[in-house]
């Protein structure tokens, strides 16, 4: 296990830092969705869900290319091949003149993210593994809420006093500041001893062999189920709150105190992990997403939208076991495959991306007049998710039981 030379608190920021160019990329725009939509010429409000979606789209497919790489070639090298590849998408979005340019570049930063974002996952694996790992997940998940909170306020604020397209100017300041910072402070954790030789079937050698560990694959199950549901909030937040409850200009501030929620119940997760263990808390988490879904469906099945208010307590509330669940879910799934790490990271983020953004699509494109269809979703997804974990469960029993 490599020990990072940096303090505990540089080397959370960080990678922290790392992962947060993803949100901003995501969350910045938001608030400009409709503008840019009429820009490249969407003439239907919810298609300019594809603005978020696709860029997930990216996230998935770049982590098989990035992850495996870094394998082979370490850790850093690969940080910056994807910071290159995200600057030529962010000038295709600045220059887009049709909806499929944008969408082009959008799917093409999600690319060069999942460099910085995947690798960040391995970095923490090769320094850290089982609880303590998940705890210093949670501590880098707190930093990283940082972004949501605030980017949506600067995305209006850019938007109100220049353009849509200063937003992805800002974008870019922020990677280069971030890459910098990377390069100059961050050691490599892969040492040349580890690494994997770079072979046209280091793929299949890789997901042949994370194959055999069935927690793995079920966790990332898991986790492509609630990536899912929390993507759809990210796609249809817009719909919902600046049409359906036409608060254009409360939208930013909405969207803070919700991220908000899931920041406090990550970093609660920091210090129950070490008590608890991830698996419990990954259950009771779960639990709690379930029932609030249902409750919900149970009130406000069949009718129309409650006072926000009401829709944001479900909502926070949502979210704050969703906070449980990401940092757990992650480590639970990266903790038995420490020796491909890289590999590991791609592999798994890729499914549970790959599983999300079919399911945002599904439910997002039936919130139009009421934010009801997120709620069956999550409760489809928590039920599922769920099932898997007991199955994961009685597999584990079964195994510790002498015949």
């Amino acid at each position: 296990m490599f020990k990072s030379k940096l303090s505990q608190f540089e080397f959370v920021t960080l990678m922290a830092f790392l992962m947060s160019i993803v949100a901003l990329a995501i969350d910045a725009i938001l608030p400009a969705l409709d503008i840019i939509g009429a820009a490249v010429g969407i003439t239907r409000s919810k298609d300019n869900q594809l603005l978020i979606t696709m860029i997930f789209l990216g996230l998935g497919i770049g982590q098989l290319l990035f992850g495996p790489l870094s394998d082979s070639l370490g850790r850093k090298p690969i940080v910056f091949m994807g910071f290159g590849v995200f600057i030529i998408a962010s000038y295709m979005c600045i220059y887009a003149t049709t909806l499929e340019m944008m969408v082009a570049g959008r799917i093409l930063q999600g690319v060069g993210l999942s460099a910085p974002r995947t690798i960040s996952i391995a970095i923490v694996r090769d320094s850290y593994s089982g609880d303590y790992m998940a705890r210093i997940m949670s501590f880098i998940t707190v930093v990283f809420i940082l972004v949501p909170v605030i980017a949506p306020a600067m995305g209006k604020f850019v938007l109100d006093h220049y353009n849509w397209e200063a937003i992805f100017y800002i974008q870019l300041f922020f990677s280069v500041i971030v890459s910098i910072w990377f390069w100059i402070r961050q050691p490599e954790t892969l040492l040349k001893s580890q690494r994997i030789g770079l072979t046209t079937h280091i793929f299949t050698d890789g997901f042949r062999e994370l194959m055999k560990y069935k927690r793995t694959m079920g966790f990332t199950i898991i986790s492509g189920f609630i990536t899912g549901s929390f993507m759809v909030y990210l796609s249809t937040a817009p719909q919902i709150f600046q049409i359906q409850y036409d608060l254009t200009d409360q939208f930013p501030y909405i969207f803070a105190a919700l991220a908000i929620s899931v920041g406090s119940a990550t970093f609660l997760n920091g210090t129950l992990v070490l008590k608890y263990g991830m698996e419990k808390l990954v259950t009771i988490s779960l639990w709690g997403f379930f029932i609030i879904s249902m409750a919900y469906l149970v009130l406000y099945f069949n009718s129309s939208n409650p006072d926000v208010m009401i829709l944001l307590v479900f909502f926070g509330l949502q979210f704050f076991a969703i906070g449980f669940l990401f940092g757990n879910l992650r480590a639970l799934a990266m903790e038995p495959v420490g020796h491909i790490a890289g590999m590991a990271a791609a592999i798994t983020g890729f499914i549970s991306t790959m599983m999300a953004v079919p399911i945002s699509a599904l439910i997002g494109k039936y919130v139009e007049d009421t934010a009801l269809p997120l709620f069956i979703g999550f409760s489809i997804c928590a039920l599922l998710s769920i099932w898997i974990l007991y199955y994961l469960k009685a597999k584990v029993k079964k195994v510790k039981t002498p015949i």
